[in-house]
């Protein structure tokens, strides 16, 4: 151990390193934004006349968090526009369209996000709600899980979208009985509309990422992969906030931006990937990664599984979701993209869809050899049994979002009922996985749910929401605290290709999170009224709660 003295050094708790060599110990010292020492007492011989002591009072240290799944510039943005998150009451949504369309009557818009489609029958609003509130401007609010928008007549009306419009193939437009559209709008029916939405500046998407970057700071995140950087079929590209951020030296997390890959387009689009990855990789920020989204989500029946949706009765329809991409195709795509050098992002939530995935990781394992590309498949709903140890034979990493594997009305009513017994019990089976030997990686979907990885850590341990009183969900595949800390930190760090993280050890970059508390002191059922403390991100605090 060297002995000039740390620049930081942090005693008086406990320190799960995540380092399975020393997996605890209590004290730690920074020097120049690197961990140079871990262990016990000997390492308070790194003090010197103008060493930052702090006293962890019995706190956690950790490895910061990260997040393997997030939408940080959608997240924040969305934060400063109608914001529908938060509860569940269709009055409640009223009451704030109406307040928020009173506070900015020159909006020619009137465009939000976070609606709960367990607030509705079926999960489908109707625009006759909207047309009360706001008749004479349109309308655009996305559900929480961006997978469908709700729109109002006017709306309707600008896009010309009328019974005789038919559905795009990769979407729906929800019509009444004679087919007249009622004003939802699902998966690519979305972009109808959102084609006509005025742009969002540059300025309101840096704000938007900075905004986002102080509250992921709070939760203890000091590195994500934003899912969707550099869009299209009617997603928004984002990369030149990051852009900005990272060359003006206002990141200061670390970023892995995923490329959206273009469903409308074929191998042709891998020259312009190639391009934004050599010219959005700079600084804080790499975009070497390409995000594929393969289907869509079970609640609108648009997730691909491997039979087909039941209906209200309990009848098999012919509906068995919906393959984004043609899966001969994807094995072309993904073997190409393997080649050169791209890690691959799958979203993947049906069975169908997670087999079609790895089916396309296989095939570029066979052509290209084991490749450090370390591709992964993100949500994992419906998971067949079958494809579970293909994880670790592939080497492909389950990219987890813990909140979701939980009873709550979007599960229990418009899921479990049209999906049938055994793949009900196939959902989110994060403790099969682990015990197959699989990488887990953890991460929210942020602004789809909540970000808060402590939130993510008490459903992954508990398989109930903090808060709510309900029998687990599946609690066979519930996790331990300590592997689902390690999804959140080093199964994170190793899909972020950020091997100098995710652990407290000698030489790695400090990027730390201090707990109010140590949650294995206490009961399970507690895990989520701890609180982050302090963050640090290369030994530099990028924040302090107000009770530290």
């Amino acid at each position: 151990m060297t002995h000039r003295p740390a620049d930081l050094l942090f005693t008086g708790g406990p320190i799960m390193t995540m380092d399975a060599a020393r997996t605890w110990a209590s004290s730690l010292a920074v020097r120049d934004g690197r961990i140079v020492a871990v262990g016990h007492d000997e390492v308070k011989d790194l003090t010197g006349p103008h060493t930052e002591v702090v006293d962890l009072r019995g706190r956690l240290l950790l490895p910061g968090f990260q997040d393997a799944h997030i939408h940080a510039v959608m997240g924040g943005v969305e934060l400063g526009q109608c914001d529908l998150t938060g509860t569940t009451a269709p009055q409640e949504y009223v009451r704030r369209i109406r307040a928020y369309a009173d506070a900015h009557p020159g909006r020619k818009w009137i465009i939000g996000s976070g609606w709960s489609m367990e607030s509705f029958e079926g999960g489908v609003p109707t625009r006759d709600l909207l047309d009360t509130v706001v008749p004479d401007r349109p309308v655009y609010l996305t559900n929480r899980d961006h997978h469908g928008a709700w729109v109002n007549t006017r709306a309707l009306e600008l896009a010309g979208i009328t019974a005789a419009t038919p559905d795009p193939e990769d979407g729906r437009i929800e019509r009444d009985a004679d087919g007249t559209p009622i004003g939802m709008l699902q998966e690519g029916a979305m972009t109808l509309v959102g084609a006509l939405l005025p742009a969002v500046t540059p300025q309101e998407r840096l704000d938007g990422l900075l905004r986002a970057q102080q509250l992921l700071h709070s939760l203890g995140i000091t590195a994500w992969q934003d899912a969707l950087v550099a869009g299209s079929d009617g997603y928004p590209d984002v990369s030149d906030a990051y852009l900005t951020a990272a060359r003006d030296g206002l990141l200061t997390a670390t970023v892995v931006g995923a490329l959206w890959w273009a469903r409308g387009r074929g191998s042709e689009q891998i020259d312009d990937l190639l391009e934004r990855r050599d010219r959005l990789t700079t600084g804080r920020l790499r975009c070497d990664t390409v995000k594929i989204m393969q289907d869509g989500v079970a609640e609108n029946f648009t997730a691909a599984m491997t039979a087909p949706y039941l209906d209200a009765c309990g009848c098999a329809t012919d509906n068995s979701g919906i393959s984004f991409i043609d899966p001969a195709a994807l094995k072309e795509y993904a073997t190409s993209l393997d080649a050169v050098g791209f890690q691959m992002h799958f979203h993947a939530l049906g069975d169908r869809a997670v087999r079609e995935a790895l089916d396309a990781v296989q095939a570029a394992r066979t052509a290209n050899g084991r490749r450090d590309t370390r591709p992964h498949l993100a949500h994992l709903q419906v998971v067949h049994p079958d494809d579970i140890p293909r994880f670790r034979t592939l080497g492909a990493t389950a990219n987890i979002q813990p909140l979701w594997a939980a009873h709550e009305p979007q599960m229990d009513d418009l899921t479990i009922p049209f999906l049938n017994p055994e793949r009900v019990s196939w959902q989110y089976p994060f403790g099969d996985l682990l015990r197959a030997g699989v990488t887990l990686a953890a991460g929210s979907d942020w602004p789809v749910s909540s970000p808060d990885p402590l939130k993510g850590l008490h459903v992954a341990v508990n398989r109930i929401v903090p808060g709510h009183e309900a029998k687990p969900f599946l609690p066979e595949q519930a996790l331990d605290l300590t592997a689902a800390l390690a999804a959140y930190t080093a199964g994170a760090a190793y899909v972020n290709h950020l091997d100098d993280t995710g652990s407290l050890r000698p030489s790695n970059r400090a990027d730390l999170v201090v707990l109010n508390r140590n949650p294995f002191e206490g009961p399970a059922e507690a895990i989520a009224d701890t609180h982050v403390a302090l963050t640090y991100v290369d030994g530099t605090r990028v924040y302090t709660a107000p009770d530290a």
